[in-house]
């Protein structure tokens, strides 16, 4: 295929995502932005058509590939922030107004709009860390499962030590995201304690500053005066304005440290049970036998998964995350047959 008409197609496909977007957030500022986005592309598809079409092959009618239909429906079902890697990959643009900095470049025309438009943020990222987590628990405790079967035939002590996988390794996951997260808040909250003692101490100068950054970004500096002023004479809401227009933070992104630790305790847990799967219900080599093809099956699947991240294809993606996991399930079955061996 030639470069106008792939062009042509990653042109249409953006207008396609662009529209899914406007659509998903009719009734917001947002949706203007993304059915202009989507006109701009369909005005350079148009550009790409003509040079294909110089060039002897004219595009035929356009259909999007499975991979944008998934992230439609994706978009159409979930929080859009929370596709950004996904659309990222997929050369969509316009992203930032749904980064933590860029929602900060949105035009506020009032003091309630001010508080609104960064409602609902938070959500960002939770799919692909829900897809890494359950990858994580899958590689590791089906790499544990296969090193004890290699030194022991006991399905008891498989299992065992299936179950002390699961748990120490989403204990140990939940336990490391709490205290990331817990950090980040704790920074923040400090943060914002400078801000509330330069707002006690001279709200005039704050709101000045605040002025400055909307002028900046293109109001009226007289609308910009009185817009700040307004704010500042709301403490709380002057405060939370502060934050985001002045240090760059977004609380609501930080989320929950007790939610962040059972989001990744569920989801490390969600792939180590796989592996662990049948010998709950049945012993020996028919147990190991089915260990090996579910996980094998659910390997495949997550990195057909991960593929919607990486722009690969959803079989290569796929592919390469079975051969990444047979190669350290075959290495701790090895060790773990070494050691049964000298230690019989």
């Amino acid at each position: 295929m030639s470069e106008p008409l792939e062009s042509w197609r990653d042109e249409k496909q953006s207008a396609f995502l662009y529209r899914a977007l406007a659509a998903a957030e009719r009734g917001t500022p947002r949706e203007a932005l993304f059915e202009d986005l989507a006109r701009a592309a369909e005005r350079q598809a148009d550009i790409w058509a003509e040079s294909a079409a110089r060039a002897g092959q004219p595009p035929g009618p356009f259909a999007p590939d499975r991979r944008a239909r998934i992230a439609a429906s994706l978009i159409r079902h979930l929080d859009p922030r929370a596709m950004r890697p996904l659309l990222a990959a997929m050369k969509v643009r316009g992203l930032s107004v749904y980064a933590g900095k860029a929602q900060q470049h949105e035009m506020p025309v009032s003091v309630e709009e001010v508080g609104a438009r960064h409602r609902g943020a938070g959500s960002g990222g939770n799919l692909r860390a829900a897809v890494f987590g359950v990858n994580d628990g899958l590689v590791s405790n089906a790499s544990l499962i296969l090193g004890v079967a290699g030194a022991s035939s006991e399905s008891g002590v498989i299992l065992l030590s299936g179950v002390a996988g699961l748990l120490a390794g989403a204990f140990s996951m939940a336990a490391g995201e709490y205290i990331s997260v817990r950090s980040q808040r704790e920074l923040f909250e400090s943060q914002i304690a400078l801000e509330r003692d330069e707002l006690g101490e001279y709200p005039e100068e704050e709101a000045a500053e605040l002025a400055l950054i909307y002028a900046a970004r293109g109001i009226p500096e007289a609308d910009a005066r009185r817009l700040s002023e307004r704010i500042v004479a709301d403490p709380e809401r002057a405060l939370d304005t502060l934050a985001r227009e002045e240090l760059g933070l977004n609380p609501d992104e930080l989320g929950s440290p007790i939610g962040a630790a059972g989001f990744s305790f569920v989801s490390f847990a969600a792939g180590a049970v796989v592996p662990l799967a049948p010998f709950l219900f049945s012993t020996g080599p028919l147990a190991l036998g089915l260990a090996i093809v579910l996980t094998s099956l659910s390997l495949f699947g997550v990195g057909a998964m991960l593929s919607l991240f990486t722009g690969r294809s959803a079989a290569w993606g796929g592919l390469r995350m079975l051969a990444i996991g047979a190669a350290a399930g075959a290495a701790t079955w090895g060790i773990g047959r070494l050691l049964g061996v000298s230690l019989a």
